[in-house]
């Protein structure tokens, strides 16, 4: 009887496992393959456009960041994460939007930070005032170049990340603070005091696991309060089960998108 139970975990498991495959794999097809290219740089990142897309049109647009472990040069691996949230059909009638999934290259990262490894959770300094890193000098560039575009509303433009992401998330509204007309960073990090400069024009929704052993939650305690003290509202909800992985339960929010794109400029 054991051995009958167990089989029949095994076939359920393996069945979940190729549906959530095929899942993957049908929504990662709406995600066009493309290239930005800047002299000698080159940015792999994919793009999913509305349905029934017209030029004649303007839609909103979504930058999404992923985490380290979706780094390398594939232009696939940044889709693992929250790419099928937007690509939902319910989310893609009701919140039609240009979707870009940059990728970060493996030995680089989003933010230009300080990591120390050796301990968990890791430690991480943000220094102001210091160059960005070229993933995310091409990932700017590659948002002013689309902002040139009459397709796009420039009054609904929004940036979310997870992780590496979240932190690449507070950086890049940090660099570019009058582009975005809301953002949200899930187990992230970054330097507080460069919460000045977008705390009162930047809506922010800010995620976190109580049990993260990664990204310390106090590194998104540390932002909302910067946020806070510097005159802005920012949403926070720190999950107190989640690990790092609490981009699932971001994810599963009922009114993320919602809240999302009721912003405008």
């Amino acid at each position: 009887m054991a051995i009958c139970k167990n089989y029949i975990k095994l076939i359920t498991g393996l069945l979940l496992a190729f549906y959530v495959s095929i899942s993957f794999a049908q929504h990662k097809e709406l995600y066009n393959s493309k290239l930005f290219i800047n002299n000698a740089d080159t940015l792999k990142y994919r793009m999913m456009l509305p349905k029934n897309f017209d030029e004649a049109k303007q839609y909103p647009m979504v930058l999404f960041l992923h985490g380290a472990g979706e780094r390398g040069d594939d232009n696939k691996a940044q889709l693992v994460h929250g790419s099928k949230l937007f690509a939902s059909k319910e989310n893609r009638d009701d919140f039609p939007a240009i979707v870009i999934f940059p990728q970060c290259p493996r030995n680089s990262f989003w933010a230009s930070a300080e990591v120390d490894r050796t301990s968990k959770p890791i430690k991480i300094e943000f220094p102001l005032n210091i160059q960005p890193t070229k993933p995310m000098e091409l990932v700017m560039q590659l948002m002013d170049d689309m902002v040139s575009k009459h397709y796009v509303n420039k009054q609904q433009i929004y940036v979310g990340g997870l992780s590496m992401g979240g932190m690449g998330t507070f950086e890049i509204v940090y660099r570019k603070p009058g582009l975005f007309a809301a953002a949200f960073s899930i187990c992230g990090a970054g330097n507080p005091k460069a919460t000045k400069v977008y705390a009162q024009t930047t809506p922010f929704w800010v995620f976190h696991g109580a049990n993260d052993h990664v990204v310390n939650p106090q590194s998104s305690v540390k932002m909302v309060d910067g946020i806070l003290e510097h005159g802005g509202k920012p949403n926070f909800t720190l999950y107190a089960k989640d690990n790092h992985n609490s981009w699932d339960s971001a994810f599963a929010e009922p009114e993320l998108l919602s809240w999302l794109f009721s912003n405008k400029k």
